[in-house]
């Protein structure tokens, strides 16, 4: 069997509702007794599922939203992109820029023990057909510190470079896949989790990390913080016709998550503004 062949290997056109499905009858039974425990033994790595982790994967299920087709009514210009994870597999990237996408996030890491294994043509193949492409982390603040996975998600594909084409790194901060909501931290620990990967990355990179969340997550498990809202720009996710209210303290989003399919790979996106815009936060 080869590696494209395998039952793991991610396959662009799965069903994404079956999957989540999958993941969430997964986390059931690990905490049902005589299987094996919600909570990580001593030197176990419990981030056992990455592949089924990506940038809002948690989302639909807590939150709802609308189809993916549903009408977006954007207030100002908006430039259209994607996120990829593994699970898109290899991307045609050619096609993609062909249906509109000008900019790209891939996802990097997880933990600090998962890199995405199709980063390098994701990644790479996104910024040779003329897109602005990133990197984003995806956060699990029970396995271990914020700077050490901000350490591993730099050292992983999450840097930054001022060549103009490079967007600054991002942090996906959004529901536990594997057990509880806020990943056992209180309020004030989430906060300070996020400012220790954010702090780091921009020790770092010399960029503070774009912030990807939702609303009712960042009241939740931040307690409505705004503590970030000055230097790291918002990524928010809702998949309705507008953004809607935001996270704490933004009075803008940066980005908007506003499907989970579409006419490009992955999940769709926009950037609040003209491309020239875009140029210019990838430029710092």
């Amino acid at each position: 069997m080869s590696p494209a062949d395998s039952p793991l290997s991610p396959r662009p056109h799965r069903s994404r509702a079956v999957l989540t499905a999958l993941t969430a009858l997964f986390t059931l039974l690990l905490a049902l007794p005589g299987t094996a425990s919600a909570a990580p033994a001593a030197g176990r790595d419990p981030v056992t599922h990455p592949q089924l982790d990506w940038m809002g994967s948690t989302v639909l299920r807590h939150e709802g939203g609308a189809p993916s087709n549903h009408p977006v009514f954007p207030l100002v210009v908006q430039t259209p992109g994607m996120d990829v994870s593994g699970y898109q597999g290899d991307v045609d990237w050619a096609a993609a820029r062909s249906n509109g996408g000008r900019f790209a996030y891939v996802k990097a890491t997880e933990s600090t023990t998962y890199t995405n294994p199709y980063f390098a043509q994701q990644y790479n193949g996104s910024y040779g057909v003329g897109m602005i492409r990133g990197a984003y982390h995806f956060a699990t603040p029970d396995t271990s510190s914020g700077a050490a996975q901000a350490d591993y998600f730099v050292g992983h594909g999450g840097g930054w470079s001022a060549d103009g084409r490079t967007l600054p790194p991002a942090l996906d901060i959004e529901y536990n896949p594997y057990g509880a909501t806020c990943y056992g931290l209180g309020p004030s620990a989430m906060v300070s989790w996020i400012a220790d990967f954010s702090d780091t990355v921009h020790a770092r990179t010399g960029r503070y990390p774009v912030v990807y969340t939702t609303a009712q997550w960042w009241s939740e498990c931040t307690g409505g913080s705004t503590a970030f809202a000055a230097g790291n720009p918002l990524w928010t996710a809702r998949y309705t016709s507008t953004p809607g209210a935001l996270p704490s303290g933004w009075s803008y989003q940066t980005f908007w998550q506003y499907a989970d399919t579409g006419v490009l790979p992955g999940d769709q996106d926009y950037f609040n503004g003209t491309y020239t815009r875009l140029q210019a936060l990838a430029n710092g």
